[in-house]
């Protein structure tokens, strides 16, 4: 007896998986309970607020402040994850080498360790009598309880997703255009930048554009080695725990809503960005 093969096609004539609508069905509800709602609440529990209260709690001098403190670190912190993040992508997967598996399941360890033993390791280390804060001590650095710190925490939480943007696309990538480009006599240096690069950009915006958002929004690993120093440290998830803390949550979502809409621009401008980057290396 043959096999009957159950072909299911949408209005336009695409074939569709069978269960489509049960799927479907499912997909926007864990979507609506997990993500919009969610969000939703936060820009109900803002409303509650009229515009100068809105204004006036959002422009303050110290949450301006965190804001700086904030996006200054994140994005110091991204620039230096998608240099060095390129950098082990390239190495696990262009060299063979004792312990690669090891290294490569070690760039997930930022994902399962949690944020708050993460922070207190980072200060341990960083602080002025840890390791590695002492010996910058010595020289007049100090990193705990500086940008610097908060800066070192968001690289440790953000390298993964740059890591894991670049290297599945640098493992599909054709070897063939590189061998055409030494054998038409370009250089190292030349090929990397006018071949291989271009292909990796689209990957390596979006780990960028994810390791700043995820810096935007750090607090467990930050929270430690920033030291809240009003004006100079505090960033602003921490004045978020201090609204709620404080029992002012219309005041907290307010502060909350304005890291979501700076979260929101900055994915649309990267994937903006990647879609050019696309539509530039294809043509």
């Amino acid at each position: 007896m043959e096999q009957q093969i159950v072909k299911v096609k949408n209005k336009k004539g695409v074939r569709v998986i069978p269960g489509f609508g049960i799927t479907m069905g499912v997909t926007l509800a864990m979507l609506s309970c997990l993500v919009l709602i969610p969000l939703a609440s936060i820009i109900i529990s803002a409303s509650k607020l009229d515009f100068r209260e809105f204004v006036e709690v959002v422009t303050s001098r110290q949450i301006l402040s965190g804001y700086a403190v904030s996006l200054s670190c994140a994005f110091f912190a991204a620039v230096v994850n998608g240099i060095f993040g390129m950098v082990i992508a390239w190495v696990l997967v262009r060299y063979d080498f004792p312990g690669k598996r090891i290294l490569d399941g070690m760039i997930e360890l930022p994902f399962a360790l949690p944020t708050a033993v993460a922070g207190i390791s980072l200060t341990f280390l960083y602080s002025d009598q840890g390791w590695i804060g002492s010996l910058f001590g010595k020289v007049g650095i100090k990193i705990a309880y500086t940008r610097i710190g908060i800066t070192i925490a968001m690289i440790f939480v953000g390298i993964p997703f740059v890591v894991r943007a670049v290297q599945p696309v640098l493992e599909k990538l054709d070897r063939q255009y590189e061998e055409a480009a030494m054998m038409l006599g370009a250089g190292g240096a030349y090929t990397f930048f006018r071949v291989i690069l271009p292909e990796l950009l689209p990957s390596l915006l979006a780990g960028f554009g994810l390791a700043f958002a995820r810096g935007i929004g750090e607090y467990g690993s930050v929270v430690f080695i920033a030291g809240n120093i009003p004006y100079k440290t505090q960033i602003a998830p921490l004045l978020i725990m201090s609204k709620l803390e404080q029992y002012k949550y219309s005041d907290a979502t307010a502060i909350a809503l304005v890291l979501l809409l700076l979260s929101f621009v900055l994915m649309f401008v990267i994937n903006s960005l990647q879609i050019y980057m696309q539509r530039f290396t294809k043509a």
